[in-house]
């Protein structure tokens, strides 16, 4: 009697079974190890698991999981791909596609995923958040689109920061967002994004584009052009890396171009040059900086003193923390005698960097400072700070006979009060600036009064008596209280 095998039998005798029972054998113990959330171990044992029996469905699906948890989704994809091909109606490898696409950022193919799941299983409670979370990706990158093209780029970084909370694996998003902080000033964030994203793959052309853009704002051109020439060999037509090269390099020839014309002594050209560059690029503030701070030098060496300080107003308000440009300014408001917008700038300067000779810039502004709110008795004689002691004589005389009470003595009572005190003030130039003692102490910024020396003590009528008094001079006749008669010899 012929005995008929059980289908274990025929599958043995096959050869079938045993690496059925072999992959698993492989499967449980990757799953052992996924439950202690050892990974890498568990992804070995699925892959044992496909290689003993490469059509099944369930270990491709169980592989793209670990891959998920070990933050691999572009493999994972693959594996999930290829679960739902050998098993369309294998729920759970629909689910893990649609959720390796969202994490790479392809929201659209995501939804698809989710929406044959719902087919599926229409009352699958996890397909239909996923879809949800799809859906909000796709609103938070049309949003972006419109704010990039609006130059509203704090507002593209936080739709950016939204979209990668579904989509933490999405390289797009996370170079947009890049090069939003890099349009922003903040280099050293958009140079980590771009920085990581180098690490995993080093041919990434945006990352490169972006890691140029943060060093040429950074005014560091000449390294930029080499990044962005780098992304220019991964992606020929890429539009941002090749304006950004001819920018980086027709900026870098007219800086240069001006730093040569200026150490020639050719102001004129330098300046023309640096106006030139700063027609560029209006993004790049660092560089932008430097070419007003250095067109301000140019007009403070053609004497165009207001046009130095509005460069260098300029410079300041785009790097607030640029010292050259500070110091450049304060030196101009000394010369043109504005001593207290100087001293704010000194102390400025000395905040951020406390040295011997920003200590004594300051406190050389504050002595003009303090000077320049005194009487300046050198104007009130009409000589210069260099003027010779003759020289302060024959200014005193003059200006002692045109303000003398007398002269006046037939203009209206408000007239010869004017003229009065200018005479005492002539006179009391006179006292200091003739007394070597005092003008040396005058000069240096000293208080006069502080120092024990009384500026008002004095009579503006001895001194003209006795500046005048003598053979040939003048003859005086008191005729009256602060009054005198007076007649040339």
């Amino acid at each position: 009697m012929v005995r008929i095998c059980s289908d274990a039998q025929f599958l043995l005798k096959c050869g079938v079974l045993l690496p059925f029972r072999e992959a698993e054998s492989f499967k449980e113990q990757g799953n052992a190890y996924y439950a202690k959330k050892d990974y890498n171990e568990a992804y070995n044992y699925y892959t044992k698991a496909i290689d003993t029996c490469p059509n099944n469905a369930s270990y491709y699906g169980n592989r793209a999981a670990t891959l998920m948890m070990l933050g691999r989704f572009r493999e994972a994809l693959g594996d999930a791909q290829q679960s739902v091909r050998l098993d369309d109606s294998f729920v759970r490898g629909h689910l893990r596609e649609g959720k390796c696409h969202l994490s790479l950022g392809n929201a659209m193919a995501a939804s698809r995923c989710f929406q044959r799941v719902l087919e599926l299983d229409h009352k699958n409670t996890q397909a239909q958040q996923e879809l949800k979370n799809a859906t909000t990706v796709l609103e938070y990158e049309k949003i972006a689109e419109v704010d990039f093209e609006k130059r509203d780029f704090r507002k593209v970084v936080f739709c950016m920061d939204r979209a990668l909370e579904f989509a933490p694996a999405c390289h797009r998003f996370k170079i947009l967002k890049a090069e939003c902080l890099a349009l922003l000033g903040r280099y050293p964030e958009a140079q980590s994004v771009a920085s990581d994203i180098l690490r995993m793959d080093s041919t990434n052309a945006d990352a490169l584009y972006v890691r140029g853009l943060c060093l040429y704002y950074e005014d560091c051109i000449e390294k930029a052009v080499q990044f962005f020439v780098q992304a220019l060999r991964m992606a020929p037509d890429h539009e941002k890396a090749c304006l950004a090269c001819r920018n980086a390099k027709a900026l870098k020839a007219k800086k240069e171009d001006g730093n040569k014309a200026f150490k020639e002594g050719n102001y004129k050209l330098a300046y023309e040059l640096y106006t030139e560059a700063l027609g560029i690029d209006p993004n790049n503030i660092k560089t932008n900086a430097k070419l007003y701070c250095n067109r301000g030098t140019v007009n403070s060496k053609l004497r165009k003193l207001e046009e130095a300080i509005d460069d260098c107003t300029n410079a300041v308000k785009l790097d607030d923390t640029y010292i050259k440009a500070y110091l450049r300014r304060a030196q101009c408001y000394m010369d043109t005698e504005q001593y207290e917008d100087a001293v704010r700038d000194y102390e400025k300067v000395y905040q951020t960097e406390k040295t011997k000779e920003h200590k004594q810039l300051l406190k050389n502004a504050q002595v003009e400072l303090k000077k320049s709110k005194r009487k300046d008795y050198y104007k009130i004689l009409g000589v210069d700070k260099n003027a010779s002691e003759d020289e302060i004589k024959k200014a005193y005389r003059k200006r002692a006979l045109m303000h003398h009470p007398d002269r006046h003595s037939g203009a209206s009572a408000e007239v010869q009060k004017e003229e009065e005190k200018k005479f005492k003030e002539v006179g009391e130039a006179f006292t200091i600036l003739s007394d070597p003692k005092k003008k040396a102490r005058y000069d240096s910024g000293q208080d006069l009064e502080e120092d024990g020396l009384n500026v008002g003590d004095f009579d503006a009528n001895n001194i003209f008596k006795a500046f005048f008094g003598g053979p040939g001079g003048f003859s005086f006749e008191a005729s009256g209280p602060g009054n005198f008669f007076f007649q040339f010899g």
